[in-house]
């Protein structure tokens, strides 16, 4: 900065010190004069701004104006942490080189509806910061790339793109260094602070002593010989002195509120001048003022205003980012609002759809909930073509591999299309990528360099994100993904389709638009199938009652004709089977349900007879296709909960025929073609066999027990429509896109893995869509099957017409997420455990709980005066809350012992528990419980009452005038009473009858005192006194004398004549004799804060009661203003217990350091996805895998990827034995360090959780060579489950190939690559149908 000369020559200069922002003001030496004595002036304050002159002014526009200077957002004091290029006491450095643009010039888009269309559109262009463009899209490290391999895939050493949302983040923004932000640079310039001797980023300095601060004074004053002008007149009114500017920072506390030192999130510094704007405008407006002095008061505006930004941050919170569009106006002008589609489609489309492809060609975020069949789809087609038509990369996501072939197949005509799963990668360069959501969580946090070219991720069946186990992926990707990427999510119908969206709106900061219909593109009828006849329930979503009530009036009568007949009609004694065969649903299952998840719900081969049952479902079923035939409903899907049932369903129908001449060629045609690319042995597998013997009879089976490509001919015969009758599980109405006419439910009974439930209404919705062919039917039929018992209505309701199941987050941390987070400087584990769904609400509550803690911490704070001296208030308050709390469990222990029952006999005075009042209640026990009568009768005094009047069903003499007077109501003297008022009565010596004339509860008053008289329970008492007065029982309850109640009312008054509230209490120790060794420990501590309360200044103070009120206020005050900020702190949230022990287990097993730096170990831990990553990093660092051969190590490789938790045992090798318990032992030790640390584990449960052995011998056998027949025999577990397990483990190889390559593990390295081509051949590795075409 240069020099300041003040009028007397004396020179200084204001300058930075330091990354801290300290401001010092500094003199430089003064010019040399002939007398320097007489002319060294006081040192003074100068003026703010120098005398303006013609020739100033002129410089300072050329300055501001006329010539290049630095960016003042870039190079502003908030951001003085930064290492600058330029001196900023001397000049700026020219760098040799040229320096980066800080503007670039872009084309502007516009809308095809806003272009001309006569003429050929030509984009406008505009200049925006380079900043502005780059802040989306941060490179993930360091240019140019080391390795071109991991574009696509990522590498666990690049730096993951900063993810969208984040960029008002409190971590991405530099905080302001604590003097800078506290006032103290105020000071600072005039008193001088201290030295800088930490450079920034190091968490030492240099020791330089003890260096002290160099204390300045300054004044300011102003020359008096200097001619004023006009001009000078207004630069008077418009400067600012020292003085002035700095006042606020330190007389007035205008800096914004601190927390540590450090701005909370959504604060600012304000540090404005007294001048206020709106006054210098209004200034200039009325005076016409000159350039000179607009250019003093632009000078002056442009000083730092931050004020206004809170409340900016606070509107923008507000905001409600999902935008529920449910105008009809983009629909009817579409062609006209987009007049040059992407793409043309040979159809009508839709409302939604129409509303969503225009909102994609504004580049939008979009969400659309559509039932299964109503052409999602478009929006993901026109998504493909929008980004090859702006050469950009589009992204398809499925929750299930078989999704992600089946559209690669459908896009492969149409786009330029690339497929990764994780063991398929095909043309990944291409421009739409198909892939499954884990691939690109695993980029995003491998930084993969395709992000870059990303502009639309399309996510499908959106719901899926409530799966339990795989459901926080979708929450992973969304928070993950970069600004620049737009989001399209699709997704059945859900109730909170509109929240779910405003979530991702606000956690990426970016709106999106919400359309979809819940209109289904063919209607839908629901039957009832009982003995052989069809009761329609429901039809186009409206339930139809007399359809069931048919339906049970035919089951009446069908169990009449039952109970008459000898013996059962052939149709019906499945159903009667089937019911009790029902009533076993609730049993655990069988070993062979057990051993093949494949059991049902119903049990039927669970019976010795199961071969009759068989064949009685086999009529059954039969009897249900004939009638389907007859009413041209085929084909049908019908769908079991059981893999095993599938296939008895299916190889009971023997002779069953649904297929012509013509279809049964085709049917053969196709198979041959497509077992074909099988070798021998495989050719023969019993499995392919028996289905391709099923197909040509149009009988299908479904589930994920069959091989992959049986699995895929079985789904495109059916696409083809050769097939007549499909027998599937639930997975076919997620994972294939294949309608039919007709669906069946077997059952509306599930097992879900843990127990036996009723289908939700989202799972049978989800199901009963595959029902009606858009195009080809008018209606779906879905049928429901009922054997002997008929579901109720309330069931039938929720299932078919409720409402479906809501989003609702499965957010869970992961060890591997936790160690990915660590390495990204740009997103917490805090922050992603913010962002999430789960903590959706709390956080959009944070704005509101901000402001009120801004208005609780700006109340005046309230101050005790003592007049004893220092305040000891609060203490003491302290110690009398505690007191209190010792004093009721006291009390409750009390009230429990058998021993007080002698002491609360009448006449016993207590204290009794108030309601509404603040002090509690004086009363004296009048009646003890009897054998009828549990409860005590007790005289209450009550002040908090006013005087009512007398009940009045009290009896004859109950009522006395004077308890009807108002609060005048005043007592006679004792010499004027007359013998009745002496408190006594000529029948008060008689011996009561025991009974109550009074209506309880009996209120009254007496001696200016209300009372009253009820029934308590031993629980409403306080506290036992050690007083007991003298009662009239007859005269209270019999015969209801006004002397008797004013005499008691009189003594339970004298208790009080000390000064006390309450009389003492019985002693628990001396008293009562309570020996409890707990009850006396807090007896004795109670005492001691007696003492200690009675050794306290303020006890026995005049104004004790009133301070210790408001020191109660002051106490509410802090503990509401502390748990402001504890919710408003990461500690609120809900799964910080569990990042913090989760946290703890990395160091202790040393994948973190202390500083939670990723160590070696933990950049092992990340390249973990297949198999639980704490196990396979310890597996890896005990080099528990260099002894064995590669077909070892892949056999034991197989418990981290198998599934299936019930198989046969394996017979196993003495050497794999040995690894398998060294293993198990592993994963036990991790357990319990885990539960040491407090998480939710049981070891044991953790270990077969994560470890099942079912396919070692398997694995082991195939990696040999063995052929794949051969090693089927070898365990229960179905044919497709070893198929996909092996082809997991290719991929898991690959995972410990790289992390033994990060280990500098060569030898293990070598032996991955060897056990990876060991088992990759064969019928395990055959190409997808879908991927090569038949």
């Amino acid at each position: 900065m240069d020099p300041i000369q003040v009028s007397n020559e004396l020179s200084f200069r204001v300058g930075f010190s330091g990354h801290s922002g300290h401001l010092r003001v500094e003199p430089l030496s003064s010019v040399e004069r002939p007398k320097p004595e007489h002319s060294i002036p006081d040192f003074i304050l100068p003026p703010a701004f120098p005398k303006e002159t013609p020739e100033s002014i002129k410089k300072y526009i050329e300055e501001t104006y006329l010539e290049p200077r630095l960016d003042t957002d870039e190079f502003a004091p908030e951001k003085v942490g930064k290492q600058w290029e330029f001196d900023w006491f001397d000049k700026a450095k020219v760098p040799l080189e040229p320096s980066v643009p800080r503007t670039v010039v872009v084309p502007i888009w516009e809308p095809p509806f806003r272009r001309p269309v006569k003429e050929k559109w030509k984009p406008k262009f505009e200049e925006v910061s380079v900043s502005d463009l780059a802040s989306g899209a941060v490179e993930s490290g360091p240019l140019p790339r080391t390795s071109a391999k991991d574009f696509v895939r990522g590498s666990i050493n690049n730096r993951p793109f900063r993810p969208g949302g984040l960029d008002d983040s409190q971590n991405l923004n530099r905080s302001l260094p604590p003097g800078a932000s506290n006032g103290e640079w105020v000071r600072e310039i005039l008193n001088g602070g201290p030295a800088q001797t930490i450079p920034p980023s190091l968490k030492q300095g240099l020791d330089l002593g003890a260096l002290k601060r160099y204390p300045l004074s300054w004044n300011v004053y102003k020359d008096a010989d200097t001619p004023k002008g006009p001009l000078d007149e207004n630069l008077s009114g418009l400067s600012v002195q020292f003085d002035d500017l700095f006042k606020k920072a330190w007389d007035e506390d205008v800096v914004g509120e601190q927390e540590d030192g450090h701005l909370s999130e959504g604060e600012t510094v304000t540090l404005e001048a007294e001048v206020d704007t709106t006054e210098v405008s209004s200034k200039a407006s009325e005076s016409a003022m000159s350039l000179d002095d607009i250019l003093s008061a632009d000078s002056e505006g442009s000083q730092l205003h931050l004020e206004g930004l809170s409340d900016v941050v606070g509107q923008k919170q507000k905001l409600a980012w999902a935008k529920l569009e449910d105008s009809e106006e983009i629909a009817g002008r579409f062609h006209e609002l987009i007049p040059d589609m992407a793409l043309e489609f040979p159809f009508e489309l839709d409302a939604f759809q129409k509303k969503a492809i225009y909102y994609l060609e504004k580049g939008e975020s979009v969400f659309v909930a559509a039932h299964t069949s109503a052409g999602k789809t478009v929006v993901a087609e026109y998504a493909f073509a929008l980004a090859s038509k702006h050469c950009t990369r589009a992204v398809y996501t499925a929750p299930i591999k078989t999704i992600s072939n089946q559209k690669y197949r459908d896009f492969c005509g149409k786009f330029d299309v690339g497929l990764l799963t994780g063991d398929v990668s095909l043309r990944p360069e291409a421009s739409c990528l198909i892939m499954t959501t884990e691939i690109l969580r695993s980029m995003l946090y491998r930084g993969a360099d395709i992000i870059r070219d990303i502009e639309w991720v399309i996510f499908d069946e959106v719901h899926y994100v409530n799966d339990v186990d795989r459901g926080v992926v979708w929450e992973e990707v969304i928070i993950m993904l970069p600004r620049h990427i737009n989001i399209i999510l699709l997704s059945a119908t859900v109730p909170n389709t509109v929240e779910f969206a405003d979530w991702i709106g606000r956690t990426k900061q970016k709106e999106i638009r919400v359309t979809g219909t819940t209109k289904r593109p063919v209607p839908l009828e629901h039957c009832l199938f009982y003995s052989g006849e069809f009761y329609k329930i429901c039809e186009r979503e409206i339930f139809l009652p007399q359809g069931l009530r048919a339906a049970k009036d035919a089951s009446r009568k069908k169990h009449l004709t039952a109970g008459v007949s000898s013996g059962p009609k052939p149709g019906t004694s499945a159903g009667h089977d089937n019911a009790r065969g029902q009533k076993r649903e609730n049993t655990p299952r069988t070993k062979q349900y057990g051993t093949n998840f494949s059991g049902t719900g119903s049990g039927y081969h669970n019976n010795g007879n199961g071969q009759s049952r068989w064949r009685q479902e086999a009529s059954m079923w039969l009897m249900l296709i004939n009638k389907l035939s007859k009413k041209s409903l085929l084909p049908v899907v019908i769908f079991c909960f059981s893999k095993n049932r599938c296939d008895k369903s299916a190889d009971s129908m023997t002779g069953t025929d649904l297929t012509s001449s013509s279809e049964k060629s085709e049917i053969r045609l196709f198979c041959d073609k497509a077992f074909s690319r099988l070798k021998g042995s495989d050719r023969n597998l019993p499995q392919v066999v028996r289905v391709e013997s099923l197909l040509r009879r149009g009988i299908g089976v479904h589930h994920a027990g069959l091989l992959p490509i049986v699995k895929e001919v079985v789904e495109m015969l059916f696409c083809r429509g050769v097939i007549k009758v499909l027998f599937s599980t639930e997975t076919f109405a997620m994972g294939v896109n294949a309608p039919a006419r007709t669906v069946v439910f077997d059952t509306v009974r599930k097992f879900d893995g843990k127990e036996f439930r009723q289908l939700l209404p989202g799972e049978y919705t989800q199901m009963a869509g595959r029902a009606g062919r858009r195009g080809l039917d008018n209606i779906g039929t879905v049928i429901l099957m009922c054997r002997d018992e008929l579901p109720e209505e309330s069931d039938l309701k929720h299932v078919i017409v409720g409402s479906a199941t809501r989003l609702e987050s499965q957010f869970r941390l992961t060890y591997i997420m936790i160690l990915h987070l660590l390495r990204v400087e740009e997103l917490k584990v805090e922050d992603m455990l913010k962002r999430s769904f789960a903590e959706f609400h709390a956080q959009e509550k944070l704005p509101e709980m901000q402001q009120l803690l801004k208005t609780k911490l700006n109340q005046p704070k309230r101050v005790i005066e003592c007049i004893k001296g220092e305040p000891t208030i609060e203490e003491y308050y302290d110690l009398y809350m505690e007191a209190e709390t010792y004093n009721n469990q006291i009390s409750e222990a009390i009230l429990l012992s058998p021993n007080v029952t002698p002491f609360l006999n009448t006449g016993r005075v207590v204290v009794i528990k108030s309601e509404s009042a603040q002090d509690h209640l004086l009363a004296v026990i009048v009646k003890t419980p009897s054998p009828s009568n549990k409860l005590y009768i007790v005289f209450v005094i009550r002040p908090d009452m006013s005087f009512p009047v007398e009940n009045a069903s009290s009896g004859g003499n109950s009522q006395d005038k004077s308890s009807t007077f108002d609060q005048g109501f005043f007592v006679m003297p004792k010499s004027r009473r007359g013998l009745v008022d002496e408190y006594t009565t000529s029948v008060s010596a008689r011996k009561g009858r025991g009974v109550i004339n009074i209506k309880l509860p009996h209120r009254g008053s007496a001696c200016g005192m209300s009372y009253e008289v009820r029934e308590v329970d031993i629980k409403e008492f306080l506290c036992i006194c050690s007083s007991k007065i003298k009662i009239d029982q007859v005269g209270l309850l019999e015969d209801v004398s006004s002397s008797v109640y004013a005499k008691t009312v009189k003594l339970l008054q004298d208790l009080k004549s000390d000064g006390n509230k309450y009389p003492p209490a019985l002693d628990p120790v001396k008293d009562l004799k309570l020996r409890e060794a707990k009850l006396v420990e807090t007896y004795r501590k109670w005492t001691k804060l007696l003492e200690k309360m009675s050794q306290n200044q303020c006890n026995g103070c005049i104004k004790l009661a009133e301070h210790l009120k408001l020191a109660k206020e002051i106490k509410a005050h802090k503990e509401e203003v502390c748990s402001l900020q504890y919710q408003m702190s990461d500690e609120a949230l809900q799964q910080m217990p569990d990042f913090q022990g989760r946290i703890d287990v990395l160091k202790e097993i040393g994948c973190i350091d202390e500083d939670l730096v990723v160590q070696m170990k933990g950049r092992v831990a990340c390249e973990m996805n297949s198999g639980e990553e704490l196990i396979c990093t310890e597996c890896l660092f005990e080099n528990q895998l260099d002894e064995l051969e590669p077909e070892e190590v892949v056999a034991l490789m197989s418990a981290f990827v198998f599934q299936q938790k019930n198989a046969s045992e394996p017979s196993l090798t003495p050497r794999l034995s040995d690894a398998k318990n060294r293993l198990y032992k592993t994963a036990i030790r991790l357990g319990e360090l885990q539960a040491q640390f407090n998480l939710p584990i049981s070891p044991e449960e953790y270990a077969q959780e994560n470890l099942k052995f079912g396919l070692v011998e398997v694995v082991y056998e195939w990696a040999k060579g063995t052929p794949f027949a051969d090693i089927c025999e070898l365990t229960d577990v179905p044919e497709g489950l070893i198929v996909r397990t092996i082809v997991r483990l290719d991929e898991t190889c690959r995972e410990f190939k790289n992390s033994a390559a990060i280990m500098g593990n060569s030898a293990l390295c070598k032996k991955m690559e060897i056990a990876s081509n060991a088992i990759k051949r064969d019928i395990v590795f055959a190409a997808s149908l879908y991927i090569t075409g038949v």
